[in-house]
Order: structure tokens, then sequence, then C-alpha cells
């Protein structure tokens, strides 16, 4: 088979039309056994033939939509002859999303699987059709795997807890099986795979689309570090207390971050999936200039909040069908002729869609305002439940059973209160019943978005030929009311809408009534703001929204160096400024050999001692290591801790030599017999007569949270507390300390799980200047300097350290080492992964001195 060639999606501008590059290529031969990896050939060389060069010398941009299911509908030819007959799903909104960005601009492949199951010797022949015909590459998976990855994780386990239900017992949801979860990530190594064998990783725009992928961000970003990955969650995302109930957690919040750009419809379900992100793997994030950023091992994923829309294009040519307008004739004549006012519900059979409370309130409403009998039906339409299982059973009769209770109760002759359509209906069929209905009600429990009344709100909008069949005026206002949860996505974008809480049978009841009474005037409103918001934000908008940021977002790739580390789903990808590199024991221990004066400047919390431990005094080890660093005549240390001097003095006391700065270097001696002096001018500490009794405050009500009061500062500190609560605290207690000081010589700066308030001007970096100033006017300028620390406080000794190597406090061509602990970005040069790797540093180090030193 001769694969076409495809170029590449490379600019998604913000707020501008995108620019399209003509660059031709090879797409490798589609793989049909799912089991089998398809190499793709780097070899420039090799990466076109003669065939592909001519078929290719126009192409657009390119963007792979990778989900479950293609937007394609197959069907087996009638005939005796073997073969497949397919088309486009047209409701698909895969197939929407491409519709809106433009056919003209972007070039859309989709990776997924079909509905229908393909015999293993047809499986070559129609990948190669739905590839030539419609750009799309099946992802064939056996049966028995499709099943437990499916019905099995996705269904039982997956898409229950994502939707708030606990497995508190067998029948809730299922338990977690670890075998389905292993289905589950085969099948996503299996998409993987398909999309490796398309996949130009530097140019093209990956896409994936909701829960059954969450994990094939990691195969992706295991094979291509630098690929443009985005993902968008379809379904809600619970909060921290539910999501952290499933046994694989981190393996899927891990998974997920390796996207560049993770989207949600709400946010609710960002701030949930952050606040997972927060408590499971401490991370943190921020928002600057209106996007929310992650910072992720260097790397900055970013979070979209959009909500879906849907296809004007393809509702309103529904609109104008001719079966259309006979079916609305056909319920005007059914309902609207008989006196009838239709109250309409569209919803999935199965347990979140809140049918069956619906029902109960509609029975409420004629119970509570008995005028409305005879005259009110509620038509609920119950598509076909997506899974399958014994709850879907249970909802299919509680829904029968109570339909035919309240038939029974308030029904006569000619008149039933609730009409259910439990069978499949075409599109304009369902089209016309909105055009009929008076009100919508989407009642669901739990839904991640439901588009159901945004096509509710165009289709009552209509046409000229829909106002003729109704024997309305085209000039007459158009009027649409809706009764929707506050537990689906679609409720914040519908401000006009009653919005109810569904497990409130008294208040949907009361919604209903109100929706009926409501003044003509004040229904016009709250259509006219609906259709405008709508019609404007439809899915070519969103589409294009979420593909711009993903442009923005990888903007930077070939900025930085990528490299991968951890196994199996604890991968992920370190991304790091190209002159950032790790500290070479080799090269700086050749370094400290041919030195003769140097400057040796270690923080002590999180780089001398792990950031975590309980007990922060020093090993012997430690003492053992600067004792012989002291020693030496060559060199001058120092430790430069934010701690008080009174600790440290303590902790410190065996070091004779050892210089030390406390409290962010306010207090300094340069050994252990000197005289304690200041940097800075003497402090007046009376600010703190202010602060203290506002950080007592917040330290009552933030369990966990300390005061530590030094000579020059006074600090918070909420390790302990909860993270969310005392991140959220502390920025409170930033604005409440910065606001009653406002007038005192003091600043109040946040670091690593702390709010500080010290003496203006002091920092580490004074100690940087200081020391390297001492051995300037003792003719000592250092040709050796390393600086290490972990903070955001070390960054000023680092910025000195760097600034100072073309100046005259540094001996020109010194040898200089600033070094962060772990790989973040920072002002340092170099790093270093932990604390015990900067221990062995320092062992090394005092070993070649520990050898020079006479006993």
């Amino acid at each position: 088979m001769v694969s076409k060639s495809y170029s590449n999606l490379l600019e998604l501008a913000s707020g501008e039309a995108p620019s399209f590059g003509r660059i031709g290529r090879r797409i490798p031969r589609i793989m049909t056994v799912a089991s089998l990896i398809s190499d793709v050939d780097d070899d420039p060389s090799e990466s076109a033939c003669s065939e592909d060069m001519s078929s290719s010398s126009v192409q657009r941009d390119r963007i792979i939509i990778v989900a479950n299911q293609l937007p394609i509908r197959a069907q087996r030819k009638s005939d005796t002859s073997k073969g497949w007959i397919f088309n486009w799903d047209e409701n698909s909104l895969l197939l929407q999303l491409k519709d809106g960005l433009g056919d003209d601009e972007i070039e859309v492949i989709y990776v997924g699987c079909l509905k229908e199951e393909i015999h293993p010797n047809e499986q070559d022949e129609v990948s190669q059709i739905l590839l030539e015909t419609f750009k799309c590459v099946p992802t064939f998976l056996p049966p028995d795997l499709f099943s437990r990855y499916y019905h099995g994780f996705c269904k039982q386990q997956l898409w229950p807890l994502f939707h708030y239900m606990l497995p508190l017992s067998p029948d809730l949801g299922g338990r977690f099986n670890r075998s389905l979860w292993q289905a589950y990530v085969s099948v996503n190594k299996i998409f993987a795979d398909r999309i490796m064998e398309v996949i130009n990783p530097e140019d093209d725009f990956v896409w994936i689309h909701d829960y059954h992928l969450m994990v094939l961000p990691t195969f992706l970003r295991k094979r291509f570090n630098r690929v443009k990955l985005g993902f968008f969650l379809h379904s809600p995302f619970p909060s921290s207390e539910i999501y952290k109930t499933l046994p694989v957690r981190e393996e899927i919040l891990r998974a997920i971050l390796n996207s560049d750009l993770i989207g949600f419809h709400t946010f609710d379900y960002a701030r949930h999936f952050l606040s997972c992100c927060s408590r499971m793997l401490g991370l943190t994030y921020e928002s600057k200039r209106g996007y929310i950023g992650l910072e992720y091992y260097g790397r900055t994923v970013s979070i979209k909040i959009l909500p879906v829309g849907i296809h004007m294009g393809q509702l309103q040519s529904v609109l104008s069908l001719p079966e259309t307008e006979a079916k609305v004739a056909e319920l005007m004549k059914q309902f609207c002729d008989q006196g009838r006012i239709m109250l309409l519900g569209v919803d999935d059979m199965d347990i979140f869609k809140g049918i069956s409370l619906k029902l109960l309130a509609m029975e409420q409403l004629l119970v509570q305002h008995p005028e409305w009998q005879g005259k009110v039906v509620l038509v609920q339409i119950a598509n076909p439940a997506r899974g399958r299982g014994k709850d879907v059973k249970e909802v299919q009769a509680e829904t029968s059973s109570t339909v035919k209770r309240i038939n029974e109760t308030f029904g006569k002759p000619g008149y039933k209160p609730v009409v259910l359509i439990d069978e499949p209906l075409k599109f304009y069929e369902r089209i016309a019943y909105y055009v009929v209905a008076e009100c919508c009600l989407v009642t669901a429990v739990r839904d991640g978005m439901n588009l159901i009344p945004y096509e509710y709100i165009i289709s009552r909008q209509r046409n000229a030929k829909l106002d003729k069949v109704l024997e309305l005026e085209p000039s007459n206002p158009k009027k649409s009311m809706l009764v929707v949860s506050e537990f689906i996505g679609c409720s914040p974008s519908l401000s006009g809408a009653i919005r109810v809480n569904p497990w409130n049978i008294d208040a949907v009841a009361d919604a209903m009534d109100c929706a009926l009474e409501m003044a003509e005037p004040e229904k016009q409103l709250r259509h006219e703001k609906h259709y405008r918001y709508v019609s404007t934000h439809d899915v070519g908008y969103w589409a294009h929204s979420f593909l711009q940021d993903l442009e923005r977002t990888c903007r930077g790739h070939l900025r930085q160096r990528c490299w991968g580390i951890g196994f199996g789903l604890s991968f992920r990808v370190v991304a790091l400024d190209s002159n950032f590199r790790k500290l070479s024991m080799e090269h700086i221990v050749s370094a400290y050999k041919r030195t003769t004066t140097r400057a040796i400047l270690l923080d002590y919390d999180g780089t001398l001692m792990p950031q975590a431990s309980i007990d922060k005094s020093p090993t012997s080890k430690s003492i053992g290591i600067l004792n012989n660093l002291c020693r030496d005549k060559n060199n001058m240390v120092f430790i430069v801790s934010a701690k008080s001097r009174k600790v440290l003095a303590e902790w410190l006391s065996p070091c004779e030599k050892l210089g030390i700065a406390a409290e962010h270097g306010y207090f300094l001696r340069l050994k252990r017999d000197a005289e304690w002096e200041t940097c800075a001018p003497v402090a007046d500490s009376s600010w703190k007569q202010i602060a203290e009794p506002v950080m007592k405050l917040y330290t009552e009500t933030t369990d966990g949270s300390t005061i530590e009061d030094k000579e020059t500062a006074l600090v918070w500190s909420y390790e302990d507390a909860d993270p969310d609560f005392g991140s959220c605290q502390a920025k409170e207690l930033l604005d409440h300390l910065e606001s009653v000081l406002a007038n005192e010589p003091v600043n109040v700066k946040s670091g690593q799980n702390v709010v500080e308030v010290k003496p203006q001007g002091v920092n580490k970096g004074l100690v940087a200047k200081r020391l390297l100033s001492t051995m300037q006017e003792r003719g000592m300028s250092p040709d050796f300097v390393l600086c290490i620390g972990d903070d955001r406080s070390d960054e000023d000794m680092f910025e000195v350290i760097t600034s100072s190597i073309a100046g005259p406090s540094i001996a020109p061509r010194a040898e200089v080492f600033a070094c962060t602990v772990g790989r973040k970005p920072s002002k340092a040069k170099y790093y270093l992964d932990d604390t015990g790797e900067i221990v062995r540093l320092l062992q090394g180090l005092a070993s070649v001195s520990e050898q020079t030193v006479p006993l």
C-alpha cells in the first residue's frame, strides 16, 4: 500500500488565522496487528519516495485527533460479496470538531476504534479504505481485550468514580480489578503504537479525548519528549476525596500531566484536578496573564477551561429539512391542537441522568398544581444506554413503573401526562420535539457537559418555514425555557436557566411551575441571552480556542533540553534551559585541584539536610566533611541559612573555622570564636507587636501551622497543614500582613510552606557580596566559587555570584559553580538531584583537601 503524505500543523497564533507550511513526507505503512509496534524511520535519505513527493507537493497543516471511537459508521454489504460500507457519523463531536476547524485550513487525521468488529483477515483492507477515503486510522482490538478495557475498567470503574459513585459495595460501581486496569493500559499502548505509525513528532499536534485514554500521553511522551500533546476530559473530574480512593490515582495523574495542555468543561472540574495534583503529588500552580499553569519537572502544563459547543451549521440544516417540518406539524397536531403544553426531557438511559427524579417532580407538579392536569405533558425521550449491566436494567424498570403509575393516577381518555419514548429517534425527530416544547428539563444528577440545552435553544430560534408551520409571524420574538441541574457542565454558561438540585423533588416541581407561569417578555429575554452565547461559542470556537492555547503552550519546546526519567507510568519528562546542566563530579574536582583561593557558600535546609527530615541537626558525617573543607587554608566556607544564630551556633559548634550567616544573612560571623556582626543596620523590632497577633490568629484557625520567632524575623509555617487550606491561608496572611505592615521597614515574603516577615534589604545575596569583598580586601580574590542552595531565597546568592564573574571581586578566569538542588528553573547554571548527591560532592572535595593538608 502506498501511503499518502501529510504536512503539519505549525502555527495557530492566538487570535489570528493559522499560517500554513507546505512540507511533504511519508506516512509509514499502517500495521494491523495490535501487538506490533511500527518503527518510524528517521533517516532523512529514506523519509520520502518519488510517489509520495509527487502526491504531496501542496498539503495542509495537520492535527491527529485520538478518541475511543472513530466518527465512522460501518455496515457490512448486504449482498453475498464480502466488504463493508463506511459513512461519516454526523452526530459525532469529533467530526463536528473537524468541520468547526475548517477543512481548508487544517487536515485532520483520526485514530480510534470502530463500533463494529472487523475480522483480522479484513483489517488490512479496511485500514487502507479508511485512511485513503476518510483519513482515519482504525485501532483494532481483540474482543476480549476491548470488553475488559471498555465495559470493564472504563464503564465499571472510571465512569462511576468520575461521576462521584464510590464502590462501597460490589454492586456500586464495581471494586478495583487489577486485570481490568492492565487491559486499560494495554489498550492505551496499542493506541500509542497506531499514532506512531502516522505521526511526525516534530510538527504534528495530537489531541486526545476523554477518560478512555488517560494514560496514552505517557506512552507518546516516552517515544517523543517534545510531542505537542493536548488532552480534553469530557466527563466530570471528581473532588480529591473521591478521586484518591482510586488505587492507581498517581499513575493516572502523572500520565495526564505528560500532556502540554489539559482541558476541562468547567472551573470546578479543573479545580478538583489541581487539588489532586497538590495533595497527591505536591505540585503548585499559578495564574499568569489569565492562563493557569502547573509546573511539572521544568515543564509548564497549561489548564484550559472551556465548555464544548454545538455544530450550528448542522443543526440549522436539520431545522430546514422537509422531514423536520412534517414532524413539527405532526407534533403540533398531537399536542398543541389538543390544548396541551409540552415539557421535554432528553436523556440517556443511565443512573446519572436523573430520569426517575424528573418523573417524581412531574408527579409532584400535578399533585400541587391540579390546574395543570389535562394540560401539561412531559415527553421523556430515553436514548439507549452506552453501558450495560444491572444498573441500566434497574433504571429502565424504575422508569417504566413510575411512568405507568403517573399515567394511571392522572391520565384520562385522550390524555397521558407522561409520554415515554424509549426507542432510538432520528436526529430530525428529536429536533422537532425541541421546536414544539415549551420548556426543556435537564436534571441529571451528574454529567460532564450535556449539550441538550444548547440544541434546544438553537431549535427554538427556528426559521421562517417552521414559523409558518407553527402559525407564527417571523417577527414574533423567540422564547425558550430551561430547567437545568446544578450538577451538569453546561449549567454555569446558562445564566438564564432555572437551576435546580435534582434531588429536591419539590424544588424541581416548583421550577417547572415557574417555567410555565413566567411572563412572555422574560422568557424572550432569557432566550435571547442564551442564544447569543450558544451561537457564538459553537464547536468551532471551542476547537480553535483549544488549539491556539496548545500552540502557545508548545511554543517553547525547542528552546528546552528534554530527557525522560522514571519507569512505567511514573515516566515523566524533565525540561530545562539548554544552558542548565548537571554538575559533574569530575569537572568540579578537577577545578578544585587546580585553584588556590576558594569561596564555598552552602544553604542548610534542603541542601545539607533533607527538607522533610524531622531531626534537622547535622550528622557527624556532615560535621566531618565541613571540618575537612575548613582546615584547608585555601578555603573560606560559609553556611548561609534562614535559621536563628542560636540554633546554628549550637549545631555547628564543632566546626571551629566555619563561617555562619543566620536569618538570611542578617547575622554573620567568620569563624566560631569571632563576634557576630550584622550585614544591615540594627533593626527596630517593634513591628513584631503588630505582626505576631495576626500570625497567631491564622495559627489558631489553621491546624498544623506554627510560628517561629527569630531575633529579626517572624516565620509562619504550614508544612504540616492541609496543603490546599494551608496555601489558601498563606495567601490571605500575606495580604493581611502586607496591609498592616505597609509603613514598617520590613518585607513580607512567601516561601516553601512559609510566610516570613524580615527587615528590608536583608537577603542571602548580601552574604555572598560580603564574603567576596572580605576576601578581596585580604588580597584573596577567589579563583573558585561554589554556591549551593535549594529554594527561592538562595536565588539571590546565585545572582550575586554569576554577576560578579566579570567584576573585581572574583579572579579572572575563575571557576564559578552556582548549583541548585533538583532539576527546576533557576538562576543557577548547574543542578544536583538531591541532598545525597550534594553530600557526596562535598565529601569528594573534602577528600582532596584532606590529602593536601598536613596533619
